[in-house]
């Protein structure tokens, strides 16, 4: 049986420098303007990929023991893509981003995994594919797959980089 090793990696909280509401959608999601920046707070995720075919996550806070957890949907999405079967994946969860404190903890976690995923299972998404599977796990996780400055438009789809805040 193959060994696999675990990786821990940090996905970051983020920060609106602006935000600008500029009415309802179609979708009855609000179009926004905004400019997000990444911050130094993050959660931490241990990320051991296997052949089980199985995604599971365990995390400290028992909140988000569910299959509604970001980290986890955004694992079976990319286990969904891949090409040679499903892989499989343990996430641990280690959080330190106030939760519903508008800093982005699930996005970013969601975010992680998916870029994390991507290169450990050899998918191979190119960075606006991550982008679009992120969007359909909420709205900011197209910017935390990018992360640094960014504008960001529509219902967050639509990620601009900008020069870094200094």
């Amino acid at each position: 049986m193959p060994r696999y090793s675990s990786i821990f990696v940090p996905a970051y909280a983020k920060i609106n420098l602006t935000l600008s509401v500029l009415g309802r959608r179609d979708d009855g999601y609000h179009a926004l303007a905004s400019v997000m920046q990444t911050i130094s707070l993050h959660d931490t995720l241990r990320i051991t990929p296997n052949a089980s075919g199985a995604c599971v996550c365990e995390t400290d806070v028992p909140a988000l023991q569910s299959p509604d957890n970001l980290a986890l949907r955004a694992a079976w999405l990319l286990a969904a893509t891949a090409a040679d079967g499903t892989p499989g994946v343990a996430i641990e969860l280690r959080k330190e981003i106030p939760a519903q404190g508008g800093l982005g903890g699930g996005s970013g976690d969601a975010a992680t995994v998916l870029v994390a995923l991507n290169a450990l299972w050899r998918t191979h998404h190119p960075q606006a594919e991550l982008e679009r599977l992120g969007a359909t796990l909420g709205s900011d996780v197209p910017f935390f797959v990018r992360g640094g400055t960014c504008l960001i438009e529509g219902r967050g789809e639509r990620v601009t980089p900008l020069p870094d805040v200094e």
